[in-house]
């Protein structure tokens, strides 16, 4: 039965930029809701010191909580071999961070989506360097998971693997049994795309989820498909909001999940609007769980 996870994305600023909550307060926050685990990310301002990750995961325990994924982007698509090898370096030292955290998923990416960059030689380049690191992780009993991501908030550019298409051969490409696919529902819309066929395309290889959901502020689906279709900058057209009063369809979602036996972490990113959102948006998912998932519960 899928266990349900929560990441802080309404804290991020704080977290991250000016440090005006710690990761100790959010840990209690977290703990006031009904999940499971927290999904870490490597960019909290207090992870910088090392002393302080099995800390974290001390504190994040005693609340009765584990912390399964962590969310980390590496770019792997910079032409220069020297900057992709301390690309890879960092990963490793991520990959290092969730294994004193406990955890056993690490977040990869493709990189950026460079203008000078063809497909094959992206591919060719994610893949290598998503390569390099797989006998580190299965060494720590880490699975990397790759994300059908939109664009890190510090990238000049959007995703190199955020179309389907692109995304499906890198997925592919890559077979090792420490691989597998981190699917985010909401991601697939700012790709301009269909988040069921994707899924469908990629459901056997999916070991984790990203739940949140997307409003349209105007216009139809239509509209975004053709006017954003993946362009720079978040779409205008879509919104954060609070899961299951959006676009994406749960009952769709966890059908096609529930008929490729998955069991895996569901880490909620949303709750923008603060924690009584992200308590509502806890309650639709263990519903919809209970629903799909009726002879596990």
């Amino acid at each position: 039965m899928p266990k349900l996870a929560a990441f802080p994305k309404a804290f991020m600023h704080a977290l991250c930029k000016d440090g005006s909550m710690t990761v100790s307060e959010w840990i209690k926050l977290a703990a006031g809701l009904d999940v499971e685990g927290i999904e870490w990310y490597a960019g909290f301002l207090e992870m910088a010191d090392d002393a302080n990750w099995l800390r974290f995961r001390q504190e994040t325990e005693a609340h009765g909580m584990v912390i399964p994924m962590m969310c980390c982007s590496p770019d792997f698509t910079h032409p220069d071999a020297s900057f992709r090898k301390r690309e890879i370096a960092k990963q490793k030292r991520w990959i290092e961070m969730t294994h004193i955290l406990g955890g056993s998923y690490c977040r990869v990416l493709s990189g950026q989506r460079r203008p000078e960059l063809s497909i094959d030689e992206g591919i060719d380049f994610a893949a290598a360097s998503i390569e390099a690191c797989l006998p580190y992780a299965e060494d720590r009993g880490i699975i990397l998971i790759i994300e059908n991501h939109y664009k890190d908030d510090f990238w000049q550019y959007p995703e190199f693997a955020q179309k389907m298409d692109v995304f499906c051969r890198l997925v592919e490409r890559v077979q090792h049994p420490a691989f597998g696919v981190n699917y985010d529902p909401s991601n697939t819309y700012l790709a301009g795309e269909d988040p069921i066929e994707l899924l469908k395309r990629v459901s056997d290889r999916v070991v984790t989820m990203h739940a949140s959901d997307r409003f349209l502020i105007k216009g139809t689906i239509e509209d975004l498909r053709r006017e954003e279709d993946g362009a720079e900058g978040y779409a205008e057209r879509l919104s954060h909001g609070e899961i299951g009063k959006g676009l994406n369809d749960y009952d769709a979602i966890f059908s096609e999940l529930r008929s490729k036996d998955f069991d895996g972490w569901i880490s909620i990113e949303d709750g923008v609007e603060g924690m009584e959102q992200l308590a509502r948006s806890v309650d639709f998912l263990k519903k919809k769980i209970a629903e799909h998932w009726p002879d596990c519960s």
